[in-house]
């Protein structure tokens, strides 16, 4: 079962949430937060695999919380947002979440993005993804070290360059020639190595050191 909490400042939209989460089989939701601070007191108390986090919540915004919730290794995080490409999806993203999700995604859609972030991959959809890794690489909050990558073995460094343009696991095991099971174990590594909690997070650090 794949633990979800779901934090959402509205209550007839958490409800709809949470409706469509719990007609899945495979999804339990373990706990609803109506604000940011509530989000992270549970997820500190109910360790879910997931929070579907609201971007726009009042006492602790979903970006201040989304930063907590990764920096203390809580749980994945997969933001809500009404907008596509705002500065809170980029500060949500620079925060440590796993991927985004817009609010008018059908429940079918939702419920395959939860099972992807819980799967670990982190990628919702590629073509938004993309778009969005180009958008937040060209806003850098920082300046990227090239020396992390002394750490990386070649293959790895090929692995991170495909993250950079937004590849699934499969993508990458086709462009490298190499088991999908493979290409998934070497981002796994190389997240370890960099001390990333996300695809995303690699991407983006792709991007900014021009891999």
């Amino acid at each position: 079962m794949i633990r979800v909490l779901v934090a959402e400042d509205q209550s007839s939209v958490r409800a709809g949430l949470v409706l469509i989460l719990r007609s899945a089989p495979d999804i339990e939701v373990v706990g609803e937060a109506a604000d940011g601070e509530q989000a992270v007191a549970q997820a500190r108390e109910l360790r879910p695999d997931l929070v579907l986090m609201d971007i726009q919540m009042p006492r602790l915004d979903g970006v201040s919380a989304t930063r907590q919730v990764v920096a203390e290794r809580l749980a994945d995080v997969l933001v809500l947002t009404t907008f596509d490409l705002d500065e809170y999806v980029f500060g949500a993203l620079r925060a440590g979440a796993s991927g985004f999700l817009l609010k008018n995604t059908e429940a079918k859609d939702l419920i395959a993005a939860v099972r992807t972030v819980a799967g670990g991959e982190g990628l919702i959809a590629p073509a938004v993804t993309r778009r969005l890794i180009a958008e937040f690489a060209a806003k850098p909050a920082r300046e990227a070290d090239p020396s992390v990558l002394g750490a990386l073995t070649r293959r790895e460094r090929e692995v991170l360059s495909c993250l950079g343009e937004g590849l699934s696991n499969a993508e990458i095991a086709n462009r490298l020639d190499m088991a999908e099971a493979t290409a998934k174990t070497h981002v796994s590594r190389l997240l370890g190595k960099l001390e990333l909690r996300s695809r995303v997070q690699a991407a983006v650090l792709a991007q900014e050191l021009g891999i």
